[in-house]
């Protein structure tokens, strides 16, 4: 199976969306999310690629980012995240080597070294790293989504297509949506 196989892109958020550090706490959390990864998912989208989140924490900010992006598929506080990717695979018709994961830590590696195919950061967990396809260049919450967004669209010949399909529905709109300022 492989990358080229790959129809959906699950991703951890702590250490890979964002740098991995929380500030704050309780209401008043903060954490800092890239854009690039932000064009990553619609870059995912136009190119055929579902794309989903899962956390091992609850947190309202990515609850936030996530309705901001349209993420489809979240699921916070999930420690056992191969248990619930394989539950989202049977409702989605999928296998996991159809699946593509993004994860940090060693709770990670249960569903890292399930799926098709896998990557992680640079400062991933040793384990981690041993264990996944690919380690991005990129850092945790520094464009290392959609390094992984390009890699995949590219191998599957996919990544023209999803430029193009960017630009068209993208790339002439300049206005801003007040919703996202709210």
């Amino acid at each position: 199976m492989g990358i080229q196989n790959v129809k959906l892109l699950l991703t951890d958020v702590d250490g890979i969306l964002t740098d991995g550090k929380v500030y704050g706490g309780g209401k008043d959390e903060f954490v800092g999310f890239d854009i690039q990864d932000g064009i990553g998912h619609r870059l995912a989208v136009t190119g055929g690629i579902r794309v989903g989140w899962l956390s091992g924490r609850v947190s309202r900010p990515v609850a936030l980012r996530a309705k901001q992006l349209k993420v489809p598929i979240l699921y916070q506080g999930q420690l056992d995240k191969l248990t619930t990717a394989r539950a989202l695979c049977a409702k989605e018709g999928l296998k996991l080597s159809q699946v593509a994961y993004l994860g940090d830590d060693l709770i990670d590696l249960p569903l890292l070294t399930r799926v098709g195919w896998s990557a992680t950061v640079p400062y991933g967990r040793p384990e981690v790293r041993k264990a996944v396809h690919y380690v991005t260049r990129a850092g945790a919450g520094d464009g290392a989504f959609r390094e992984v967004v390009e890699k995949i669209l590219k191998a599957k010949g996919l990544w023209a297509r999803a430029l193009r399909l960017f630009h068209q529905t993208n790339g002439h709109k300049a206005s801003f949506s007040h919703d996202v300022f709210d």
